[in-house]
């Protein structure tokens, strides 16, 4: 599609939202007329001003009736929430999502609602978008679906909120989707239930007296996830002591503070005697992994102390943390 072509589609889209809210004063004119002034003010009390990553958004509805979400990481955590999701955006499908590209972890539950797939990909495509007839729309500012640059096709739709996913724990962010969309009651039930769930598992398995590796294989280096990330900060909430990379010998991205990647070569000085415990691979990637050379001398592997946390761990969510403490008790209890 040419440049004319697509300022040609996104006027469209325009034109569709200014009738909607032309459609809209119409529908409150009588009563502008009469000088009626109270159904402006319940509108007005029914709306509140957000700020996000994105910026400031007003008339942000107090109660969401149709939310559209345009990052399939943030649909978990809208789920969890029992936020009114209609619609979401879909990954294309493999091997962490159902055959819809929805994540595997909450895809029953988005069943259970009759979510639709909004759009597979991860650029949002507005004018399906403004089919489904949100009144909010609610993405991320991070990740491969990233928003930010449509904000304003998005915005002329509907109220649009972003949120960084990256930086945060998903208990932080589910805190603040509460904040914003007046569903703080159910966030704290939320974070309450995980919390409990953790002191019951901890109290019921016995950890290894060696730190745990939290790692990813990733042929030509290995990530190791810090005690800051959401994982590290989940196993340190269960007892273990996650090891600390050292300093100064991996590499980070953007000066992140829950990973670094060391080469291959180095995975041995890297991981010493340390339990590996293998973030998002399949049994048959660890397999090859613990295979390799520089892999297989190690104590862990000698030991048996390699452990599976699963596919859904990569980022984590209420759904995947509460999948991963389920794994860890299994392995540990």
């Amino acid at each position: 599609m040419n440049g004319r072509q697509l300022r040609a589609r996104f006027r469209g889209v325009a034109v569709v939202a200014a009738g909607l809210l032309a459609l809209s004063a119409c529908g409150g004119g009588d009563a502008g007329a009469k000088g009626d002034k109270s159904g402006g003010d319940k509108a007005a009390a029914a709306a509140r001003t957000v700020k996000h990553d994105a910026g400031t958004t007003e008339k942000v509805p107090a109660e969401p009736k149709r939310i559209v979400s345009v990052s399939v990481t943030m649909t978990g955590h809208l789920l969890a929430l029992d936020a009114p999701v209609v619609a979401s955006q879909a990954t294309p499908p493999s091997v962490i999502t159902d055959k819809q590209g929805f994540f595997t972890q909450w895809s029953d539950a988005a069943a259970k609602n009759s979510v639709k797939v909004a759009y597979q990909g991860f650029e949002p495509d507005v004018e399906k978008v403004l089919a489904l007839k949100p009144d909010l729309i609610v993405g991320a500012s991070s990740g491969a679906e990233n928003a930010e640059k449509f904000y304003d096709k998005l915005s002329a739709v509907a109220p649009t909120l972003l949120y960084r996913h990256d930086d945060v724990s998903w208990q932080d962010l589910t805190a603040r989707l509460g904040k914003d969309l007046g569903l703080e009651k159910r966030a704290g039930e939320v974070v309450a239930a995980h919390d409990k769930r953790v002191g019951e598992v901890k109290a019921a398995i016995t950890v290894p007296e060696q730190s745990a590796a939290l790692v990813r294989d990733n042929q030509s280096a290995m990530t190791v996830f810090t005690p800051e990330s959401a994982q590290g900060r989940l196993l340190t909430s269960l007892g273990f002591t996650v090891l600390e990379p050292p300093a100064g010998k991996g590499q980070t991205q953007g000066g992140r503070s829950d990973f670094a990647e060391f080469s291959q070569e180095k995975v041995a000085d890297t991981a010493k005697d340390s339990s590996l415990l293998f973030v998002s691979h399949t049994p048959e990637e660890i397999t090859a992994a613990t295979e390799r050379p520089v892999w297989k001398d190690l104590a862990a592997v000698k030991d048996k102390r390699v452990y599976d946390l699963g596919l859904d761990t990569f980022r984590l969510d209420y759904y995947s943390a509460g999948n991963l403490i389920d794994k860890i008790e299994k392995a540990f209890g």
